[in-house]
């Protein structure tokens, strides 16, 4: 919590928000768990900023960031903060590969409100300057629409995820049948009309239903995606491959024992395999 109150009142409020315990002893705590933002700054801010001018929001770092890395691990309260202060608190986060959201509904919210990845500006109760230096603004002024607001973003990518698996999965199996049929059978494995029909029906039918599935509560268990993960991960890859070499397995079985297997009455020497019997 970083806030322009001083340093009792802020934790205080803390401990009815449950960033700190009921239990918190001041003397027993780390000297970084509740700090004033004079103090914070005199520690990180070393004598610069370092500019990144390829940061989408005009990255900058803090120049002792090892400091900052030993703070940011025990701080929990940051008061008499000034805007400066929150947006250097915004910024050594940011050093450190997190995705930063801050909220906030003053003025002097503006600068961390920029600096972040996504700034919550409260609707109601927000300023002007600070909803118009926000990403997202909260019209109910309810801080539990910013927890909705996360599920559905971790739904959306959850099934982006979801969507690729599913879609690269058929087309690996796809396209090893069609390899696999052109080597060795007289006749393509499927016709062009045939592969169309199977991306239809994958695309419409199983990819969309994926696509617009709700978000589950489960997902705010999971820890924050990393700013460099990759969207495609190990577990993906594997399923994708996993599931194909079983798909291809059953459907080249079929393909090369199926008349043997069920017994099938037909000649495979016709074009398309038709069914011979009379009647």
């Amino acid at each position: 919590m970083c806030t322009g109150d001083n340093i009792d009142t802020a934790k205080a409020i803390a401990k009815d928000a449950g960033i700190l315990s009921e239990n918190f002893d001041s003397e027993n705590a780390h000297k970084y768990s509740c700090m004033t933002g004079h103090e914070f700054e005199e520690l990180v801010i070393g004598s610069k900023l370092i500019v990144d001018d390829e940061h989408p929001k005009g990255y900058q770092g803090l120049e002792n960031f090892k400091r900052f890395l030993d703070i940011e691990k025990h701080l929990r309260v940051l008061a008499r903060s000034s805007p400066e202060h929150k947006r250097l608190l915004v910024i050594g986060l940011q050093q450190m590969g997190s995705v930063v959201a801050v909220t906030g509904d003053g003025t002097n919210d503006a600068p961390a409100l920029v600096t972040a990845d996504v700034g919550f500006a409260m609707g109601i109760a927000g300023t002007e300057v600070a909803k118009n230096a926000s990403d997202i603004v909260i019209t109910d002024d309810n801080f539990a629409s910013i927890v909705t607001a996360v599920l559905w973003g971790r739904g959306i990518y959850s099934n982006v995820r979801k969507f690729l698996q599913f879609q690269f999965t058929v087309n690996v199996v796809a396209l090893l049948l069609v390899f696999v049929g052109s080597i060795w059978l007289t006749d393509p494995t499927f016709t062009s009309v045939q592969m169309l029909w199977v991306n239809l029906i994958m695309d419409t039918c199983g990819a969309l239903a994926l696509a617009t599935e709700e978000p589950d509560e489960i997902l705010l268990k999971d820890a924050p995606h990393a700013r460099n993960s990759d969207i495609m991960n190990a577990v993906m890859y594997r399923n994708i491959f996993g599931q194909a070499i079983y798909q291809v397995a059953v459907l080249l079985t079929l393909l090369f024992a199926g008349q043997s297997i069920f017994n099938l009455p037909y000649d495979e020497t016709i074009n398309g395999f038709y069914n011979t019997v009379n009647g």
